[in-house]
């Protein structure tokens, strides 16, 4: 599995971005996917989670009510749409495949030892 996520970009608090993460491989829509960010001297943190169906969704606090998690199976893709960006936001957003296919019926992961395949990241920048 290769995930690759796009989209990033240096923008002005208050502003908008749609991050697309492409995942290879025919088993995407078994798998819960979520995004993930760093930002410089922090942890990596979680941000917000999509079952393999789409149905459900989980986000962090700090993004909720502003980020929308979204997935088309049809096209291998999820995507994070950040809206009322804050200069907080900025860090590099990774996705991330769980590793519990939906036949488990594990449900949706927060924490990032649940996932198993990780994009390479993308620079989300908001400027005050």
């Amino acid at each position: 599995v290769q995930l690759q996520a796009s989209g990033g970009g240096l923008v002005q608090a208050g502003d908008s971005l749609r991050l697309s993460c492409a995942a290879s491989g025919r088993t995407f829509s078994s798998y819960a996917m979520g995004w993930f960010r760093q930002a410089p001297g922090k942890e990596r943190e979680f941000v917000a989670v999509i079952s393999w169906s789409g149905s459900t969704t989980y986000y962090a606090e700090s993004v909720k009510g502003r980020f929308t998690i979204s997935r088309d199976n049809a096209k291998n893709t999820v995507y994070l749409q950040m809206n009322s960006l804050k200069p907080e936001d900025t860090a590099v957003y990774y996705c991330a495949k769980d590793r519990s296919p939906r036949h488990y019926n594990r449900g949706i992961h927060s924490r990032a030892p649940e996932y198993d395949y990780w994009g390479q990241g993308t620079q989300v920048t908001v400027s005050s």
